[in-house]
C-alpha cells in the first residue's frame, strides 16, 4: 500500500480561508474549546486567515455562507470525532483535517476497535461486553478485580470507573450506561502507561504517564499538575522503536490518517496492549500531542500548521469547495 504523501505548505495564501470547527454538543465540549482556541490561535498567529467557528446552531450554513475553503477539526468526542462532522464536510466537499470518515469512526468506537485489534493480532487487554446489569457477576467472574468499565463511544475518559470489588460493577455499568452507548469492561493491566503521538505518517517520542489518581482520567488529563509526563519516556531505543511501529500499525488499521495517538500499556512482562486510537487529542496545556512534537523540535504554532496540512489529502469527493458554495448561492 503506498503511504500518503502529505503536501508541504509555505504559503499561508495556499490554506485560503480556514473555519477552525471547536465547541460542538458532546460531553468534551469544555476540552474541544480550549484545543480550538489554541489552534486558531497558532493559526493566526502564524498569518492564517483562520476563524473560530462553535459548531452549534446554524454552524454549516456559516460554513457555506462565509466562503470557507477548509476546516481545522478541533472536536472531541461524538459528532465531531466519529466521523459525522468529516461526511458532512465532504458532501459539502471542504477538505478537512486528520482522519476519514471511516476511520474516524472506527476510531471512536473503543469496541469495535478492540474487536478489530484481536482480528489481526494487536495485543489489547482482555474485555468483556457488559449488555446489562443481569451479567455483571459472569463478568466479573471472567475478568477478575480490579477491571475498568468503559462506554465504547466517549473520550476523555468520559463515564469511565475502575472496580476493585465485584459488588461495585453494577454502579460502574450504570455510570456507563447512563451516556447511552455500549459498555464493555477491561481487565486492569499492571505496568507502565504510554502514548504515541503520530503526525505525518512518522510517530513522534513517546511519553511515559503516571498519575495520582486510580487511573489516568479527566481530571488527570487536563487539570492535575500532579501528573507526570516523561519525554524522552526512559525505554531502550529498540523497544521504543518497536513500540512505536505497534502504535503506527494500530493507527492504520482503524483507517485513522494524518495526525493523532495512541494510548497503550506495558504490562510487568513488558508485552504492549493497546487500548485505544485517538484521531482528534487534545491541544491544551497538560496534552500529549504537543509534548511529543516538543521533543521531536516542532514547537506549538509549527504542530497545528503541520496538521492543517493533512487537509490537502484526496478523500474521494471531487466536489470543489468553490464551486458547491456558488451552486447552492444560485439555488
Amino acid at each position: 500500500m503506498t503511504e500518503t504523501e502529505f503536501r508541504q505548505v509555505s504559503d499561508t495564501a495556499v490554506f485560503g480561508r480556514v473555519a477552525v470547527l471547536l465547541g460542538g454538543t458532546s460531553a468534551e465540549r469544555e476540552v474541544s474549546l480550549m484545543t480550538g482556541q489554541a489552534a486558531h490561535a497558532a493559526l493566526v498567529g502564524r498569518g492564517v486567515d483562520a476563524h473560530a467557528v462553535d459548531a452549534t446552531g446554524d454552524y454549516i450554513n456559516a460554513l457555506i455562507d462565509d466562503g470557507y475553503d477548509r476546516v481545522w477539526i478541533a472536536l472531541h468526542g461524538r459528532g465531531g470525532e466519529d466521523g459525522t462532522v468529516q461526511g458532512l464536510l465532504e458532501s459539502l466537499g471542504i477538505p478537512y483535517t486528520g482522519s476519514g470518515v471511516s476511520g474516524s469512526a472506527l476510531g471512536m468506537d473503543k469496541l469495535r476497535t478492540k474487536q478489530l485489534f484481536e482480528g489481526i493480532g494487536i495485543t489489547t487487554p482482555e474485555w468483556a461486553l457488559i449488555g446489562s446489569e443481569d451479567e455483571c457477576p459472569a463478568v466479573a467472574a471472567k475478568l477478575g478485580c480490579p477491571m475498568i468499565v468503559k462506554p465504547a463511544l466517549e473520550g476523555s475518559s468520559i463515564g469511565m470507573t475502575k472496580v476493585d470489588r465485584p459488588e461495585d460493577l453494577v454502579d460502574a455499568w450504570h455510570e456507563a450506561a447512563r451516556l447511552g452507548s455500549d459498555v464493555f469492561a477491561e481487565s486492569w493491566v499492571t505496568g507502565s502507561e504510554y502514548t504515541a503521538a503520530i503526525l505525518h505518517n512518522e510517530v513522534l517520542p513517546l511519553i511515559r504517564i503516571s498519575v495520582n489518581n486510580t487511573f489516568y482520567d479527566y481530571q488527570a488529563k487536563y487539570f492535575s499538575d500532579k501528573t507526570g509526563y516523561q519525554c524522552p519516556c526512559g525505554l531502550p531505543p529498540e523497544q521504543e522503536r518497536k513500540f512505536g511501529e505497534l502504535a503506527l500499525r494500530a493507527f492504520r488499521a482503524v483507517g485513522a490518517s494524518g495526525w493523532g495517538r495512541v494510548d497503550f500499556m506495558c504490562d510487568e512482562a513488558g508485552l504492549a496492549k493497546v487500548l485505544e486510537v485517538n484521531t482528534v487529542p487534545g491541544l491544551t496545556s497538560h496534552s500529549l500531542v504537543p509534548m511529543a512534537a516538543k521533543q521531536a523540535g516542532i514547537e506549538f504554532a509549527d504542530l497545528v500548521w503541520k496538521i492543517l496540512e493533512t487537509s490537502f489529502v484526496e478523500r474521494g469527493f471531487t466536489a470543489d469547495p468553490i464551486d458547491s458554495r456558488e451552486d447552492n448561492d444560485a439555488a
